[in-house]
């Protein structure tokens, strides 16, 4: 999850309710660090990874 505003992370947060397993980008590989900021607050990231470890993230959770 990258980006600004809050829509993305509520949404991100629906998908982990349904069971989806969800990463955010970490802060210091973010240009804009909204939308990930939002989404750890709110607790809809099971991870928080450089964006050069996301895919790493991926083959790791399924």
């Amino acid at each position: 999850l990258t980006g600004m505003g809050a829509d993305g992370a509520e949404g991100l947060l629906r998908m982990k309710q349904a069971g989806a397993k969800t990463i955010a980008q970490d802060e210091k590989s973010c240009v804009v660090f909204g939308m990930p900021k939002e989404a750890i607050k709110m607790g809809a990231a099971d991870k928080v990874v450089p964006l050069d470890r996301v895919a790493d993230e991926i083959v790791r959770m399924v």
